[in-house]
């Protein structure tokens, strides 16, 4: 795992100095070694952390022939099946024993088809020398980042937007049209970061540049195809599948580690894997807490156990932190468990076993789970009175059944947005100041992904969704962002590509089952690991905010956040203030608004104020 940071364009500047000064800024992500390279158009600096070959494969890598140059983020897991195909079909000969050569040895024998033969997570850019092109790849699922803009003559790409900052000819400028949308889905969601001119690389897609044409080509596409198997066959390949990538992706020359919590994916994982060592952290309140499940379980299966309880003092100290490493606002809260998960693990690994993914593989959220109630209220209401129904709810205090009619408003495709809907369009447009009014909807991001999966039936069209909004730009961002905040590589088996090639094929009735979620891989996980694991709720990192901020502490500093005079360049200060005081005083939960809101405001401090 590492980071890379350049650009391709010309400036009256000294070109090493400042390429050099853009890595700084990743240090983080590689703190085993550095390099650049610099021509006349094109250059590089990269930061590495040594897992395969530690003492070889330095970056940039130039090939034998000294015409092209690769900066690689990122682990190949089929890279030496690879290499036994180029050496004897090809007649290729290595100098190095890790993956970036494979994959630069790929590009000079295949070409623009390099992208599509590699198994793993990938980020990467091969510089042509001689013709100044650029080839540049993301992995299927977007496990690693790739940012990219072009400003000033220049295109900048890269690990981590922060690099391009210490450009000169980087113009730092919020995009107002994203802010809307943040809001709504607690993430950047848009192609477009919340940076002006700075994109994100869709996840299975190339790119090639030449200094004037910039164009993108998708090489994979997540697509479903049901194969008739009965219950027993499907259990049986997963297990044998899901065992398979797990041993894939123990390979390396540092030990690995596990992250692990009461849960059944990372469970599974753990117990497959058989770690030395695991990790967990969680919350000193009822019900936040997973440490003890993870315990038993490491008891149980003889695997070493750290573990972490973290304080209300220590989670908002870290808040700064946790967004300035997201580039990006993120207001998923389990980001800030993970950032003191990864540095627990990075004490003592260097690369951790990770559960991301399988949810959005096998059907694993419980929203997934048809609702009769949901469908005889949408069947025997029209849409203008259930809007009526849920305004009427909004103004009411509290009651049970008042989230279901708030919720029941629109059709699935109208609707559902993902795994986190923090504000609908009306209630982002009535909490934006005028300046970051915007005329998009939700849906207008949504549809196109309905459009492509019309004929699915309602778990199939959730899931497509979730993996291509929520998976890649709240899940993968936060675990690659927070692990990589700690030098620390993360690794997610469920998200690979022989994994996908059985999963898209799976029938949803075996996905949710006799009421449960994700019932074919839990069923599956029961060969491995104890009953009570495999059949536990999902839980995800639990953190209680909302009952934090109900003490004068925690809500006075919040507040405080609220009442800065550049607040209400973005908010409407009074809505937000009455959020804040009605949550304080239980008349209304309004927790995940205000964390949303707060994660903005210091994310905008990181980048705008102290930077």
């Amino acid at each position: 795992m590492c980071g890379f940071v350049g650009y391709f364009g010309k400036g009256n500047y000294e070109r090493e100095m400042i390429v050099d000064k853009m890595g700084e800024l990743i240090a983080h992500r590689g703190p085993d070694s550095a390099g650049i390279f610099t021509d006349e158009e094109y250059a590089v600096a990269f930061r590495r952390l040594s897992i395969i070959d530690l003492e070889g494969s330095p970056q940039p890598m130039h090939s034998q022939d000294g015409r092209y140059v690769i900066t690689f983020n990122g682990e190949i897991y089929n890279y030496k099946e690879l290499r036994e195909d180029l050496e004897k079909n090809h007649g290729c000969t290595f100098v190095t024993s890790g993956d970036t050569e494979t994959i630069l040895q790929t590009y000079m024998v295949y070409g623009e088809e390099t992208a599509s033969k590699l198994r793993g997570m990938f980020a990467f850019v091969i510089y042509d020398k001689q013709e100044h092109k650029m080839y540049g790849a993301r992995d299927h699922f977007g496990i690693k980042p790739f940012y990219y803009g072009m400003m000033n003559d220049h295109f900048f790409f890269g690990s981590e937007i922060k690099s391009f900052l210490a450009h000169p000819a980087f113009e730092k400028e919020i995009n107002k049209d994203a802010v809307k949308m943040y809001l709504i889905f607690q993430y950047s969601v848009l192609p477009e970061t919340l940076f002006k001119n700075v994109f994100k690389l869709t996840p299975g897609y190339y790119f090639t540049y030449d200094g004037e044409n910039f164009e993108t080509t998708q090489y994979f596409d997540a697509t479903y195809e049901t194969v008739e198997r009965t219950y027993e066959e499907t259990i049986e390949l997963i297990d044998k599948t899901v065992l398979e990538s797990v041993d894939y992706h123990l390979i390396a020359d540092v030990e690995v580690g596990s992250f692990l919590s009461a849960g059944v994916d990372s469970s599974f994982i753990a117990s497959t894997a058989r770690p030395d060592k695991t990790y967990t952290v969680g919350f000193g309140v009822e019900g936040f807490d997973e440490t003890i499940y993870a315990k038993e379980l490491c008891d149980i299966l003889d695997m070493k156990s750290s573990r972490k309880q973290i304080t209300p003092d220590e989670f908002f100290d870290a808040l700064p932190k946790v967004q300035y490493h997201s580039d990006e606002p993120h207001a998923n809260l389990s980001a800030v468990p993970l950032y003191f998960l990864a540095e627990l693990a990075a004490k003592d690994v260097k690369v951790v076993l990770s559960g991301e993914g399988a949810d959005e593989f096998f059907g694993g959220y419980d929203n997934y789970k048809p609702s009769k109630e949901a469908n005889l209220y949408q069947k025997f209401t029209t849409r203008g009175m259930r809007r009526a129904i849920a305004n009427w709810a909004k103004g009411r205090p509290y009651f049970k059944g008042q989230g279901f009619l708030i919720r029941n408003v629109e059709t699935l495709e109208e609707g559902y947005v993902g795994q986190a809907f923090i504000m609908n369009n009306e209630e982002a447009d009535e909490i934006l100041a005028p300046a970051y009014a915007s005329k998009m909807r939700y849906q207008d991001v949504t549809k196109p992904y309905f459009d492509r999966v019309k004929d699915a039936d309602e778990i199939r069209k959730k899931m497509f969704i979730d993996m291509h909004l929520w998976l890649p730009n709240d899940i993968l961002l936060k675990a690659d962002k927070m692990t990589m905040a700690h030098s620390l590589e993360g690794r997610v088996p469920y998200l690979d590509k022989e994994v996908w090639a059985l999963a898209r094929t799976i029938d949803t009735k075996y996905a949710v089952r006799e009421g449960q979620a994700k019932k074919a891989f839990r069923t599956a996980a029961l060969t491995h690991i104890p009953e009570e694991w495999a059949k536990r709720k999902k839980l995800g990192f639990m953190v209680p905010f909302r009952v934090w901020i109900k003490e004068e502490k925690y809500y006075n500093i919040v507040k405080e956040c609220f009442m800065r005079d550049y607040v209400s360049d973005f908010f409407n200060r009074e809505i937000l203030l009455k959020w804040l005081e009605d949550h304080y005083t239980g008349k209304d939960n309004y927790a995940r608004k205000i964390y949303t809101v707060y994660s903005f405001l210091l994310w905008y401090e990181q980048y705008f104020v102290i930077r």
